[in-house]
């Protein structure tokens, strides 16, 4: 009866229940398991490596603790730990050896890592030498059970330092601040420079004449070996030229610093390489070579920053032994400006060196994020990049010069700062003195020293005095340009395509100079505005009769006026005064006619509109657009008003002062208009959209003469503007008044106030600027997610092309690569944005239509960048790495590759340090 029992179990197992395992037959589960096991791994052979992981992860999400515990047991004892500790494993003599290569910071880092390594790291055997090296002896014997007592005694001794900051050293020394003679440290590196370039320039030189006079052929007869002794005996002889001329220079050096003492005046910066070269007669060719240097004239350099509007009406000014370099703005660093000075210059000294920058009489916006002032010019890096760039000068006593577009000179921080460049540099470094206001006209002034007008050294008069005047119009008239034609200027270099954009704008506007006075303009203007209006049968009549009353009116004016002019003083510096307050009282009145044309031409008509129930615009909307600067214009008026009875009585003791203090007091004004300046403009564009009646308002009122040609927006810029000239004035002002004026006090205070002012001023459009940057990239990029996160700001933009390799396995000087894609490299202060970059042609037509898709997005904290050493079938490249992935990227100009990279490596440091 079991028997049977069994076998039909047995064959019901087989047959029915064939996927089911049975549990009271051993024997038939052990062997069903194992069959099963063995189809299953059958099956795993057979399947993919992505097939094969998503088994592993079911089972292990199906196993339980203790399973992965023995999962977990059985990798550790198949893998083990390779890390140890090598203290423990070590003899203490190597563990001792190896940590004798640390520094005390570190040793004392790694006490804290466990008792053993603190009872290692204190032992006397490692901090004795270090103690012995500076000079620190301990004043007993240690016992011999006893340790850590040299380390004790090493930072007791670096604890008590007597160390003096810079500051305080220049408190004691006199040694920061002070102009000091020329060290001979100084005398040694300009000799050494002169050896170095002599060198270099003689064996290019004879480079070039021995591939004048060779055979087209080499071959291995005697007449090539004779040739090649006589080019190594002509070698020989050149180098006992140099080593002759060397040691005289280094005889020379020992002499005068021995003669001078430490007696040498800070006036005494005559170049000591130029003395050896007089005072001493080279022998051989080197005579000759010295010679032919002097008779030739240095080019001079003009470093040109992408920020200054219309550059590229500077750069068609351009004289032909002008050296012109434009560096980009954003993203450069002192690091990389320097590079591109030394591509620039190909290893010739330049007579002088001008920077067009943006600025202020107290600084120099050099980069973004680096303001040159009287303080952080003494930092190190910015100290050595002066250094450095001054060696590519010829010395003072060759004129060389150093020229800075930006008036310095009218301020004491200004001429504080020029000290100090002078004593860094050891040139003749000068700036605009003038106090000019509206756009770029100080330049146009006088300068600092009694020399030539330095910037005719660099530019052509006329470009000069166009672009000094109408600098922010002209750069309207380029944003439109660039956009129209870059793209097909692409493959020129940075320099050439703005010379180009220049010329073609000034063949446009190159009108004849006319060398009459602004009144006589301003005269005839008013009369061929009245002829407008006049029908007259004689126009010419018309216009001779309107000027003769003008003239009489003129003449009447000016002889009731004569009373009001500032007397001329014996005494310069109240002149000088004198001169500043009347430029100030010139430029209010200009700017109080703006203001009232605000009020007259637009607010008025609106007013009465609005009062007699045929309202342009709704009350609120005029009330939120002009209520603010009419605050402004009853503020100005006070103002003016006030500065016009001081400049009647004026004598060299009268106060301006107080009136500025009076005018800050009101400067809520200001604060609202610009808090609402943006709701305004805003307002005025939405009311032109919606209002057809107020849209021909504006048309008919806007850019008249009432308006000095001017557009209702364009008024509204003029506050911003004033608060920039009131800062310059007041900073020439403060230069021209003694300590000892009853007016320094007032002035000080109201300068200190409009400064700050002005920073606010600053930070408004900065952050208006990256906004409008940020909705402009949001733009372009296709398929791009929200980039206008808090704090986000673009820095800069890079087309770089994507290579391939095309075998990894060769080494990588010989490795070739492929371009098979163009990217768009948008770096922001946080994230790298890849796009892929695409040019499209138009039909009959050399218009290029460029578009980016978005690619990927890496975080700065997770990319690295390394640079790519130039090959023969690779130049100017680069690697990005992420956690994920990495891109191989190469730029067309090694200049845009310095520029990226240096801008990126500083992103990358600055959001890792946050």
């Amino acid at each position: 009866m079991s028997s049977s029992k069994s076998g039909h179990f047995s064959e019901t197992a087989a047959t029915r229940f064939s996927a089911w395992t049975p549990v009271i037959h051993k024997p038939a589960n052990q062997q069903l398991f194992q069959e099963r096991t063995t189809i299953i791994l059958h099956w795993f052979d057979l399947w993919t490596d992505g097939q094969r992981q998503h088994l592993l992860q079911l089972l292990l999400r199906r196993c339980s603790k203790s399973q992965l515990k023995s999962i977990s047991n059985y990798f550790i004892k198949a893998a083990p730990f390779t890390r140890l500790d090598f203290t423990t494993v070590l003899p203490r003599i190597l563990s001792l050896y190896i940590l004798s290569f640390l520094s005390p910071l570190d040793l004392c880092s790694a006490a804290q890592v466990c008792w053993y390594w603190k009872f290692l790291s204190e032992q006397d055997c490692l901090w004795a030498p270090k103690c012995i090296r500076q000079g620190w002896f301990l004043t007993y014997a240690t016992s011999d059970n006893e340790y850590g007592a040299w380390k004790k005694h090493y930072v007791a001794c670096a604890c008590t330092l007597d160390v003096l900051f810079p500051r305080e050293a220049a408190d004691i020394y006199g040694t920061l601040n002070q102009t000091l003679p020329e060290a001979e440290e100084e005398d040694e590196k300009r000799t050494e420079c002169l050896i170095r370039r002599t060198i270099c320039e003689k064996v290019l030189e004879r480079k070039k004449a021995d591939l004048k006079s060779r055979s087209g052929w080499l071959t291995n007869s005697t007449g090539t070996y004779a040739s090649s002794i006589r080019q190594k005996s002509s070698l020989l002889a050149l180098n006992r030229d140099m080593l002759i001329f060397k040691e005289k220079c280094r005889s020379e050096s020992v002499f005068i610093a021995k003669q001078r003492g430490l007696q040498l005046n800070s006036t005494s910066q005559t170049s000591f390489a130029s003395s050896s070269m007089k005072t001493f007669t080279i022998s051989g060719p080197l005579k000759s070579f010295v010679s032919s240097v002097k008779s030739n004239n240095p080019p001079h350099l003009l470093l040109l920053s992408s920020r200054i509007p219309a550059y590229e009406m500077v750069l068609c000014g351009a004289l032909v032994n002008v050296v012109p370099l434009v560096y980009d703005f954003s993203g450069m660093t002192l690091e990389a400006l320097f590079s591109l000075v030394e591509r620039a210059t190909q290893g010739r000294a330049v007579q002088s060196i001008g920077i067009i920058a943006e600025g202020n009489p107290e600084e120099i916006h050099l980069i973004e994020g680096l303001s040159i002032t009287e303080r952080s010019v003494l930092n190190p890096d910015v100290r050595a990049f002066w250094e450095k760039l001054s060696g590519w000068v010829v010395p003072a006593s060759e004129a060389g010069q150093l020229n800075i577009f930006v008036p310095l000179a009218s301020s004491v921080e200004g001429m504080e700062l020029i000290s100090k460049l002078s004593t860094l540099t050891g040139l003749s470094v000068r700036a605009p003195a003038g106090f000019c206001t509206g756009s770029y006209q100080n330049i146009l002034g006088e300068w600092s020293g009694k020399v030539d007008f330095p910037p005719l050294l660099y530019l052509n008069e006329g470009p000069l005095t166009l672009w000094c005047r109408q600098a922010e119009w002209i750069e309207r008239t380029l944003q439109v340009l660039r956009k129209q034609l870059e793209p097909q200027l692409q493959l020129l270099s940075y320099e050439t395509r703005g010379r180009t954009l220049g010329l073609f704008l000034w063949d446009h506007v190159n009108l004849p100079v006319l060398k009459l006075k602004s009144e006589v303009i301003q005269a005839v203007i008013e009369g061929l505005v009245a002829l407008q209006k006049e029908t007259s049968d004689n126009p010419l009549e018309f216009l001779g009769k309107f000027l003769l009353k003008k003239c009489v009116a003129g003449t009447v004016e000016k002889s009731h006026n004569l009373n009001h002019k500032v007397p001329k003083s014996v005494f310069g510096e109240a002149d000088r005064r004198g001169d500043v307050v009347m430029e100030l009282l010139n430029s209010e009145k200009a700017y109080v006619c703006l203001l009232q044309a605000v009020h007259g031409v637009y607010y008025v008509p609106l007013r009465a509109a609005l009062d007699s129930n045929r309202a342009i615009i709704s009350s609120a909307n005029l009330v939120m657009v002009f209520n603010p600067m009419l605050d402004i214009l009853e503020a100005n008026t006070v103002f003016l008003q006030d500065l016009t009875e001081r400049l009647e009585e004026w004598s060299p003791l009268q106060c301006v002062g107080s009136v500025f203090v009076r005018f800050c007091g009101k400067l809520r004004a200001y604060t609202n208009f610009f808090n609402n300046y943006a709701t305004a403009i805003k307002t005025i564009d939405k009311c032109k959209e919606t209002l057809p009646v107020f849209r021909a308002f504006i048309k008919r009122h806007n850019r008249t003469l009432a308006t000095r040609m001017l557009s209702l927006q364009e008024l509204f810029l003029s506050p911003s503007t004033r608060i920039e000239e009131y800062v310059t004035l007041l900073h020439s002002l403060m230069l021209h008044t003694p300590a000892e004026h009853p007016d320094h006090t007032h002035i000080s205070s109201a300068l200190k106030t409009l400064r700050s002012y002005r920073n606010f001023i600053h930070k408004l459009k900065k952050s208006s600027n990256q906004e409008e940057k940020m909705l402009e990239v949001q733009k372009i990029i296709q398929g791009c997610p929200n980039l206008e996160e808090g704090g986000r700001y673009l820095i800069t933009l890079q087309d770089v092309a994507l290579l391939s390799c095309l075998n990894e396995d060769i080494a990588p000087s010989f490795r070739m690569y492929e371009c098979f894609k163009e990217l768009g490299l948008f770096l922001f202060n946080d994230v790298v944005v890849l796009t892929e970059k695409k040019d499209t042609h138009v039909p009959f037509s050399l218009a290029v239509n460029t578009s980016h898709t978005f690619l990927a997005s890496v975080s700065l904290h997770c990319l690295s960048v390394s640079d790519m050493v130039d090959t023969k079938y690779v130049q100017n490249s680069f690697l990005l790495e992420s956690p994920n992935r990495q891109w191989i990227c190469a730029t067309d100009r090694e200049e845009d590759k310095i520029r990226f990279l240096c801008a990126l490596s500083g992103a990358i440091n600055a959001a890792r340090h946050k």
